[in-house]
């Protein structure tokens, strides 16, 4: 994983795209991301479409990400999609406690640790989302739960494995609101996440962690956001749906 290069993950598609549709994407984006190579982009379509997807891409520079897993490597778990099945379609990176899992589905910092070691040992590069709520942030808790989340999602990981994870700052307040975090703001939750590392693991893994911005990425603000020391990159909502947006912010990231 080279660290000096931006990562762009198309991580929000949701519940969004048919086959066909994420198809029509990301031909689209192999056009335009062709020439692309100082970039690391993936692209997260459902699970539904992730065999077509994965032969569509295989001949470019795209990789391929999924938007969850279970933290079982299989068994009598109805609904659930084990990683050596994501495996099977070439799938390289794994969105795990997106802000949405964890306030619509419940999931703990436990859960989402669990799946980041079982997506490790599968040699899958988990995504772990992290984020403060608007409550959060105007009661002065950005610090707090951060750390609470960052201490309990990483709680299975050594040092090695954390240099393999991916983490996805996404402040909740700023995703499909409109909002989004300043650079400024961004920087500054981004600092704070690496000092953090720096003393749950040490100074070299915390020097070496990608850490993404996630909260209404647009191209207008892509650039200002990759200039900043501590963004490592950016996992893409809404503007991920859109081929010229997203290729907007790939391009916008070099």
């Amino acid at each position: 994983m080279n660290k000096d290069r931006k990562l762009i993950i198309a991580g929000n598609w949701k519940m969004n795209k048919t086959v066909a549709e994420a198809l029509d994407l990301v031909h689209g984006l192999k056009r335009e991301l062709a020439s692309v190579k100082e970039v690391d982009v993936v692209v997260c379509p459902p699970f539904t479409a992730l065999s077509e997807v994965s032969r569509a891409i295989l001949d470019s520079n795209i990789r391929l990400g999924a938007q969850n897993m279970s933290e079982h490597s299989g068994g009598a778990y109805t609904g659930e999609i084990a990683a050596v099945m994501l495996k099977e379609f070439s799938v390289r990176y794994v969105v795990l406690g997106h802000s949405e899992r964890r306030q619509y589905q419940k999931e703990s910092n436990a859960l989402i640790a669990a799946k980041a070691a079982a997506a490790l040992t599968a040699a899958l590069k988990p995504i772990i989302c992290i984020g403060e709520t608007l409550q959060e942030r105007e009661a002065g808790a950005t610090e707090k739960v951060l750390e609470g989340q960052l201490r309990g999602s990483l709680a299975s990981l050594n040092k090695d494995q954390m240099e393999e994870a991916i983490l996805a700052y996404e402040p909740v307040w700023a995703i499909g609101t409109g909002k989004n975090a300043t650079a400024d703001q961004a920087q500054a939750a981004h600092a704070f996440i690496r000092r953090t590392l720096a003393g749950m693991f040490d100074e070299p893994t915390a020097r070496r962690a990608r850490i993404q911005y996630g909260g209404s990425v647009k191209p207008a603000n892509a650039r200002e956001l990759m200039r900043q020391p501590d963004v490592d990159g950016a996992l893409v909502g809404g503007a991920s749906l859109e081929l010229r947006s997203f290729s907007d912010i790939v391009k916008n990231s070099i």
